[in-house]
């Protein structure tokens, strides 16, 4: 191969970008007692306490008898001043002396928005100031708006500059992968490795691990953590089903639900369903978020025949959330619930909860009338014909309660 035939390797082109730019920060400074303070002598000062700008320490430095020997005092000195330790700090300044007659006639002293022949000031080192020696004569300053209650305000604006290579963004991404910590724990339970704990629940065994179920659930929590801990290494559950206990441990350690057999089994019209069993335990254990869980997937079954039994039921088991959708739908629909099963069921069972309804339907009944007893006949209208005052049937209204 002869020189001219070698290959060549080519490179793709890259770039990068220098950006300077300030980084800016106010400081209010407040000198109350300004007639106190004139006569401390030329070159003496009174300053404010440090504030951090650009990852400097700075100062304001205000000289009521001025910084300059030659003025004879007849002037007042302002200055900004670098209080920390840095070297040829590059900096924009700008000292206002507030207007306190509120009219805006602010004095100001600025490096901002004008164009500087030699760029921003340097700082050589910590003590290097940068302001104004005849910043206002004082004859002039004390008869005019800017002292008021013989008190100055002054307001300070630093911008430091920095620099820094702007690089283009890489353009590729790493996906992070969905959290498989359920399936790992729920590998832990189905292998059984290392288990501690057994439980005998009507003929069947399951082993558990007391740490998993501890920091879960508050209830285990306190049975496994106690001094008598060492002897719940079998214990037997007596109120419980085989069936809801496994998926109550289900949840435990994945976090999920056992939804093919939840489908099937959330229906008020049995009483001994699966999920509100599964709701029973959650409460029985303080599981917040099972809890929560049964309500939401009960709360797809509710209607004008089952809103009684799911109301008894959320209040059995402190299902709030599902309490509170069940007072809204049977109020809103509460001739058509009051001829239903259902609300017999709760008459026979939780009258108690019969004063909560008519306190709901007293609470959101939008439509009746503010005088004249309106609110009564417009319940009444509905026990009679399950229509409204107007004579219109009632709307059955589906709520609908989101996972947690």
């Amino acid at each position: 191969m002869t020189d001219h035939e070698k290959p060549t390797i080519n490179t793709s082109p890259t770039s990068s970008r220098s950006v300077t730019q300030t980084i800016n920060g106010s400081h209010h400074f407040v000198i109350q007692g300004y007639s106190l303070a004139k006569g401390m002598g030329i070159g003496k000062h009174i300053a404010g306490d440090n504030f951090t700008i650009g990852g400097y320490q700075w100062a304001i430095y205000f000289y009521p008898d001025g910084k300059n020997p030659e003025d004879n005092s007849n002037y007042v000195s302002v200055f900004i001043a670098l209080a920390s330790e840095g070297t040829d700090v590059r900096a924009l300044f700008e000292l206002t002396l507030v207007d306190q007659s509120g009219k805006g006639k602010h004095k100001v002293h600025s490096h901002f928005d004008r164009a500087l022949e030699s760029g921003p000031y340097t700082l050589k080192y910590r003590g290097s100031m940068w302001g104004y020696k005849r910043f206002f004569k004082r004859a002039l300053l004390e008869t005019s708006d800017y002292l008021k209650d013989d008190c100055l305000k002054i307001n300070c604006t630093v911008g430091v500059v920095v620099s820094a290579v702007d690089c283009p963004r890489l353009q590729h991404s790493i996906k992070v992968p969905e959290s498989d910590l359920g399936s790992h724990f729920g590998t832990l339970l189905d292998n059984m490795e290392g288990s501690d704990v057994v439980f005998h629940v009507a003929g069947e065994k399951f082993h558990a691990h007391k740490l998993v179920l501890a920091a879960r659930s508050p209830v285990f929590r306190s049975v496994f953590f106690t001094q008598d801990a060492q002897k719940h290494h079998e214990i037997e559950l007596t109120d419980m089903e085989p069936q809801v206990f496994k998926a109550m441990l289900h949840f435990i350690y994945r976090d999920t639900l056992m939804k093919d057999e939840l489908v099937t089994s959330s229906s008020f019209s049995e009483s001994d369903s699966l999920t509100a069993k599964l709701l029973a335990a959650a409460d029985k254990y303080d599981l917040v978020r099972l809890r929560r869980m049964c309500e939401s997937h009960l709360c797809k079954d509710i209607t004008v025949n089952s809103v009684g039994r799911a109301l008894a039921l959320a209040d059995r088991y402190h299902a709030t959330e599902l309490k509170a959708v069940c007072l809204r739908y049977a109020a809103e629909n509460l001739a058509a619930v009051m001829r239903s099963d259902g609300f017999e069921y709760l008459k026979e069972n939780c009258p108690r909860l019969q004063s909560e309804l008519l306190k709901t339907v007293a609470g959101c009944d939008d439509d009746c009338s503010s005088s004249g007893g309106g609110k009564s006949r417009s319940v009444c209208g509905q026990l009679s014909d399950g229509g409204d005052t107007n004579g219109r049937r009632v709307r059955q209204r589906m709520w609908t309660l989101g996972d947690s």
